[in-house]
């Protein structure tokens, strides 16, 4: 049989991490491989690390192909569809692909029908009909976390370092300390990183304090001072950057 492993489909989920992957393996040695690998012609679609471990081990499989998909879109929103539903994604990675698919389908242009025609199956099958994730509710609802998270992820999504991002990922820091960190420039997000959670608890704490003063007394010698101690963070935190990226030298 001949299966096509497409590395953007491959990169295009997070990959699964070493506890999950150990664990996946364990499962398809004792048990084998029960659920079919998804294709598109000869493309997998779902099924990529099972495909892998079953290779490695020479552990039969089963294919099914999928006949709906007419594009790349169609495969992408398949897929989100299938990591939004279960449970062992986290809240960021299902905010991460609700944007994403809310991206694919404001990027759709609706299939013009003329008046009293039939609805055009294969046009429909491009198209499929989905609740348009137009208002943060609807994308909250998708991903299932609140409308302040999505928010957030956002945030984190256009300012973060991916130093930071993968202190997200790794349940270093939560969602809304990252949102705050990512207000900082980037050397200081890497520098915070860099000192681990209590490094990045701090950045935080301090990014909070200094704008709490600045709404209420924002002429006041307090909120003088907070800005000068939101300078000084970034500074010591860029500087240590600085400092490790000489050492790595």
């Amino acid at each position: 049989m001949n299966i096509t492993v497409n590395e953007e489909l491959l990169a295009y989920i997070d990959p699964l991490t070493p506890e999950e992957h150990a664990a996946l393996e364990h499962s398809l040695l004792t048990e084998g491989c029960r659920d079919a690998l998804v294709l598109w012609g000869d493309v997998l679609v779902d099924g990529h690390n099972r495909y892998s471990l079953c290779s490695k081990h020479g552990i039969p499989f089963n294919t099914l192909q999928n006949s709906s998909f007419k594009s790349m879109d169609d495969v992408h929103l398949w897929m989100i569809d299938q990591h939004l539903g279960r449970r062992s994604v986290s809240d960021f990675q299902r905010g991460v692909l609700a944007l994403r698919k809310k991206d694919i389908l404001g990027a759709r242009r609706p299939v013009p029908q003329d008046d009293g025609a039939a609805p055009n199956d294969e046009a429909t099958a491009v198209l499929p009909t989905a609740e348009p994730l137009t208002s943060r509710e609807a994308l909250a609802k998708s991903a299932r976390v609140s409308s302040n998270t999505i928010t957030q992820i956002e945030k984190i999504q256009k300012s973060a370092a991916p130093e930071l991002v993968a202190a997200i990922k790794s349940g270093t820091i939560s969602i809304n300390a990252a949102a705050t960190v990512a207000s900082l420039p980037l050397e200081a997000q890497v520098a915070a990183a860099a000192g681990g959670k209590k490094e990045l608890q701090l950045a935080a704490r301090q990014v909070r304090e200094t704008r709490a003063v600045a709404r209420t007394e924002p002429e006041s010698p307090e909120g003088v001072i907070a800005r000068l101690k939101q300078t000084i963070t970034e500074l010591t935190l860029e500087n240590a950057a600085l400092k490790a990226q000489l050492a790595a030298r």
